[in-house]
């Protein structure tokens, strides 16, 4: 049966500024090193330069290449005094700038000649190479990366200041658990502090009961969102007290709601995976963005392999796969699961626009960063 729609739909443009409006970053924390990864950075102090000090990168004899002119196994250059031995990350000797490997400088008693020239910094690790002096350890407004921490660890630093927004996911028994599970799974990886609360039934009370916004920055429902005699989640949000907008010009997603419960920002996401996650894209990701003063997401361009057509009117979102530097587009408007698992990138197309032709370079956000 074909689902109802709520009587008039809300453009996404203003239901994405209501959202928004009055949002402000939410105060940064600091986080062990491993929890910090996919938060967002608030910044940390400026990292000492590491090395320190000039250091050998290898094991060898420390000398000054200016000094080995000329050296060969043909015409060994005799030292009058024996070098410095160093081991990979000994500081370096002073007036050394080389490390000859141990073969390269042979040594009888008292006496030692080399065979081979060096250059300056031949198995040096210079000063700052590694970190440079005042340097940061990851870079404010962005995501928190595994590999960027390396730094902050080497220079031994043990937490790091992000911004960390709380969620609370309210399940509506029905067909939504495989729903709830990814939208979880889409907080995780996106840095968020995520509860899941299953309301204990279908019912507006029940939902109500699970409605806490006391302890959270965002609160999504998922499921129960439509206009069906067994939907109740805008009903239950709208007795506790939430203004909301309820159906938007988004395809898929027509069914889901914004608005705020108190001064926190809600969003009502439909059961239906592809509703769900198109609305997530839409709207939850930019009041992510806003309250963790994300600075930007990244997108790649790529031509389109073939055209996407558009109803105007309505804001479509079009899941693509990324083909010999192309995007093909695998689904627009409905969503199968199999178009779900498979893409690497989305596309919205405004509800002005009538879509894209083929060829048409698009810049696509990335599905995972």
């Amino acid at each position: 049966m074909t689902q109802r729609l709520p009587p008039s739909l809300t453009p996404l443009g203003t239901a994405l500024a209501a959202l928004l409006r009055d949002v402000d970053p939410v105060v940064p924390i600091e986080l062990p090193l491993r929890e910090a990864v996919g938060c967002i950075s608030a910044g940390m102090p400026l990292l000492p330069a590491r090395p320190p000090r000039d250091i050998a990168a290898v094991d060898g004899w420390a000398l000054s290449a200016n000094d080995l002119v000329g050296a060969s196994s043909y015409s060994p250059l005799p030292l009058t005094e024996l070098p410095s031995w160093v081991d990979a990350g000994d500081v370096m000797p002073m007036g050394c700038d080389c490390v000859l490997d141990a073969d390269a400088v042979e040594v009888s008693g008292p006496l030692a000649q080399v065979l081979a020239e060096g250059v300056p910094g031949q198995g040096v690790g210079r000063a700052g190479s590694d970190v440079a002096d005042n340097s940061p350890a990851t870079v404010e407004g962005y995501p928190v990366g595994a590999a960027a921490l390396l730094p902050a660890r080497v220079a031994g630093y043990e937490k790091l200041s992000v911004r960390r927004p709380r969620l609370r996911i309210v399940n509506v028994p029905c067909d939504s658990t495989a729903t709830m599970q990814m939208i979880a799974d889409l907080a995780c990886a996106a840095g968020l502090d995520a509860s899941a609360h299953d309301a204990g039934a279908r019912d507006a009370v029940s939902i109500a009961e699970t409605l806490d916004v006391s302890a959270c920055d965002i609160l999504l429902t998922i499921g129960g969102s439509g206009v069906g005699r067994a939907d109740f989640a805008v009903t239950a949000l709208t007795e506790c007290g939430a203004e909301l907008a309820h159906g938007l010009a988004l395809q898929p997603g027509r069914t889901a709601a914004v608005g705020r419960l108190g001064k926190v920002p809600v969003v009502a996401l439909p059961g239906s995976p592809g509703s769900a996650l198109a609305a997530w894209l839409a709207l939850v990701l930019p009041l992510i963005d806003k309250l963790s003063a994300r600075l930007s997401r990244r997108t790649v361009t790529f031509p389109l392999a073939r055209k996407i057509a558009s109803s105007v009117g309505l804001a479509e979102i079009a899941l693509l796969a990324e083909d010999h530097k192309a995007w093909m587009p695998l689904a627009v408007g409905e969503w199968p699961l199999q178009a779900i698992a498979r893409a690497d990138a989305w596309l919205l197309i405004p509800a002005s626009d009538e879509g894209f032709a083929a060829g048409e370079p698009v810049d696509a956000y990335l599905m995972r960063e």
